[in-house]
């Protein structure tokens, strides 16, 4: 029946179009997680919704599996395509559709990257700010809901879709929500397709949300004694309600990895906050003489700020190649990244027990992540074998089970793919993941979508 399929689909899209070379097989067999691989028999390259809705119906003729793939930047195996079925790659439609803006949005096609539309956007006064870090494009995250850097104040890529176009399992297409910025009209298909992982259907266009690009940017750094400290730093910032841009946590081991890697000068492998202020002029520096005191307060050792241009870019460009600096701090080695949040009101208790863990793992595990919103990272650098590899994974589950315990979630960014679904039952009500299995069906009768993930 696959091979009939790949017939078919070489007939509508042509033969360039469909390839079933080993190398580009492999290439789209897995993403950057540690979930064992799974060869598609083909992968279809689309460029536009059209082609998309072909081979949708076509598989769903055929019941045969697909599985979308943007840039393969996934950490939990969303994009491992089921054995013998389709990689459906959308890495191809890049089109900028139109931009408005005195209505502050744009329509795109899914294959598009932030950094790529950001730069076609930089002449225009706006900008697109979830930033997750990576080269994903803006399909990619929005089947994974992502979210980044900078969700503490521009909150994370729910907040900031308008609308799509999808096409469902059988080849329909399907266009949700508008340019306007609220609707009380109808079901929110918007948002039940926003993190829906592929598995009710292929994001091809997105309407999307611009912002200002702020007047004035500052970035600052301080460093202390205790990464107890520096948690509470970001909570008093949080409670005191400061409008900060970015506030990301690098504890010692992170640290000292990204001080090695970047080149990051004047700094020591102590817990360390980064922070971004944006807005006017006086309001920035309200902004930093409220964030000082609290600095002052808590003991942070310094607190360094400034507003050029060049030295704020390298010290994002450190924070977005922490992952690189990791695996650069131990040679031969993996990492395996975790996803845990929490409620703000108790992410120093999670800190402070997810470093116990790492100490009686006996495994090397800097922590990063996105304290603004209670959401961290903890890269866990995975020996090169079946044992140490293992002993990550259980260091994982550890974390993702003491978070869960905490009142938070199993994944604040990443999604659940392949690696997280023995927690779905631990996190949501027995109803809700009812309701959820029925819109599968609903929508996904024939089980071609991404199967295997999520649920």
């Amino acid at each position: 029946m696959t091979s009939e399929l790949i017939a078919a689909l070489r007939a509508r899209l042509g033969d360039e179009r469909v390839s079933t070379a080993e190398s580009v097989r492999e290439q789209h067999s897995h993403g950057e997680g540690h979930h064992a691989p799974s060869m598609p028999a083909a992968v279809v390259f689309a460029q536009s919704t059209d082609d998309v809705a072909q081979t949708l119906a076509l598989c769903n003729a055929h019941r045969v599996p697909l599985a979308a793939f943007g840039a393969g930047t996934s950490l939990e195996g969303h994009v491992n395509p089921p054995e013998g079925g389709i990689s459906l790659d959308l890495s191809r439609m890049t089109e900028l559709l139109s931009v408005n803006p005195q209505d502050m949005d744009c329509r795109v096609q899914a294959g598009i990257t932030r950094q790529a539309l950001n730069q076609i956007l930089r002449d225009t006064g706006l900008f697109f700010p979830v930033d997750p870090g990576g080269e994903a494009t803006i399909g990619g995250m929005c089947a994974t809901r992502a979210s980044g850097t900078a969700a503490v104040r521009y909150g994370t890529i729910r907040e900031n879709v308008l609308g799509l176009t999808a096409v469902l399992a059988d080849g329909r297409v399907m266009r949700t929500g508008g340019r306007v910025r609220k609707s009380a009209t109808g079901y929110d298909l918007t948002h039940l397709l926003i993190g829906s992982e592929g598995t009710l259907g292929v994001i091809t266009e997105i309407q999307l949300r611009l912002h200002p690009i702020p007047e004035t940017i500052a970035a600052a750094v301080v460093q202390f004694e205790t990464l107890s400290d520096a948690v509470a730093t970001a909570i008093d910032i949080l409670q005191f309600g400061v409008p900060i841009g970015r506030l990301e946590l690098l504890d010692e081991v992170q640290m000292d990895a990204s001080i090695r890697y970047s080149g990051l000068t004047g700094l020591r492998a102590l817990p360390t906050l980064f922070l971004e202020f944006v807005g006017g002029p006086e309001a920035v520096r309200e902004q930093i003489a409220v964030v000082e005191a609290i600095v002052s307060d808590r003991g942070g050792l310094g607190f360094d700020w400034h507003t050029d241009p060049d030295q704020r870019a390298a010290l994002w460009r450190a924070r977005h190649h922490a992952y690189w600096a990791c695996l650069a701090y131990r040679p031969g080695y993996s990492a395996m990244t975790t996803d845990a949040i929490v409620p703000i009101s108790v992410l120093a208790e999670l800190v402070a027990g997810v470093k116990e863990d790492i100490a009686e793992s006996g495994l090397t595990a800097p922590i990063v992540g996105h304290v603004g919103d209670g959401n961290f990272h903890t890269i866990i650098l995975v020996p090169p074998t079946p044992e140490g590899l293992a002993q990550a994974w259980a260091l994982d589950r550890k974390i993702v089970r003491r978070a869960l315990a905490l009142g938070g979630s199993c994944s604040g960014e990443h999604g659940i793919g392949l690696g997280k679904r023995e927690f779905m039952a631990d996190e949501h009500d027995p109803v809700a993941l009812e309701v959820m299995r029925g819109f599968k069906k609903t929508m996904d009768p024939n089980g071609i979508l991404n199967p295997g993930k999520m649920l």
